[in-house]
């Protein structure tokens, strides 16, 4: 259904490093939703009548679920903490392409139980709610918050094929794959394929390592993500650069990195990609010694540019 997404050079910290241009999958499906959602598109679910999902407004997933349900002629029902007032009035990027494709977005602290949802987590209070309405789960279809679950290994196992032969063609021995993590079920699916793959054809001469950073709640929180998706044993590294990142958060540091690595010509998206590189950035000053190759995974979703990069002009348009 996807083509191999192209491999891509660029410079970064006056070293040669490579993109994933995972941004180039396909109009509708990209980054790591697309690698997550790959399943959904390829199996038979005649049986499902009705998606539900959850998350931000202007989530990546977001508009991502809204065309497979569109494609898929399902009912698609999407549950968010909040929506901001303004992006109700001035909808833009994944928000107005979602409402567009029929998305029934639902903002949960409008809800009479609003008060008993405060301290509970998002996924929790979608299931509390098609629990109590008695939903026909076996024509009900949930995709838990970023696409968190089993099924986006499916995807990540044809990422990791894709990385392996290309580094195979390249004649690269020493890989190190980077990208930023929000649930980390990329980067930890990926890295179990790689090395289940790596293992199975005997690859002796090539060494992948994958490294990831998180843009949610710190190292700890993504290493607990980790242990409920796969083994310890299949742990992708973890590393940061001393800055304790929150998500959507606008930084200045963020903002300068976004458009520095943007004069490559490869636009990146506001949300992951600038912590990935500040995080990188620091990685490769810790590590001078290290003369391997990276190939950075571009994390798709520019779409959300459309809302995030006016919120960084304005507050930073001095």
């Amino acid at each position: 259904m996807f083509t191999t997404s192209p491999v891509q050079q660029m410079l970064f910290e006056q070293r040669r490093i490579f993109v994933k241009r995972d941004d180039l999958l396909h109009p509708d499906f990209s980054g790591n939703k697309a690698r997550k959602f790959y399943h959904f598109l390829s199996q038979d679910y005649s049986h499902v009548t009705h998606l539900v999902g959850s998350g931000s407004a202007q989530a990546n997933s977001l508009y991502s679920m809204s065309v497979l349900a569109k494609q898929r002629g399902w009912q698609f029902d999407y549950y968010v903490s909040h929506v901001n007032d303004f992006i109700i009035h001035h909808p833009k990027g994944n928000y107005a392409a979602a409402i567009a494709n029929g998305a029934n977005i639902i903002d949960v602290s409008k809800r009479k139980q609003a008060d008993q949802y405060q301290q509970m987590h998002l996924d929790d209070v979608v299931k509390q709610i098609l629990e109590s309405n008695n939903s026909q789960f076996c024509s009900l279809l949930h995709i838990p918050e970023g696409g968190r679950c089993e099924y986006a290994e499916v995807g990540l196992a044809i990422l990791a094929n894709e990385i392996i032969d290309w580094a195979r063609l390249n004649n690269i021995s020493e890989l190190k794959v980077f990208l930023p993590s929000g649930t980390g079920t990329t980067a930890a699916y990926l890295n179990k394929q790689l090395i289940q793959q790596l293992a199975c054809i005997d690859a002796t001469q090539l060494n992948i390592e994958v490294i990831t950073c998180s843009t949610v709640g710190g190292d700890g929180y993504l290493t607990e993500q980790f242990s409920q998706l796969v083994d310890k044993v299949y742990f992708p590294t973890v590393v940061n650069d001393g800055h304790k990142y929150h998500f959507g958060k606008l930084t200045r540091r963020c903002f300068d990195m976004w458009k520095t690595v943007c004069e490559s010509g490869i636009e990146f998206e506001l949300l992951y990609d600038p912590v990935g590189f500040l995080v990188l950035k620091d990685y490769l000053a810790k590590h001078p010694q290290w003369q391997g190759d990276i190939v950075y995974l571009h994390q798709g979703g520019v779409l959300g540019n459309q809302t995030m990069l006016p919120r960084y002009q304005r507050k930073f348009a001095k």
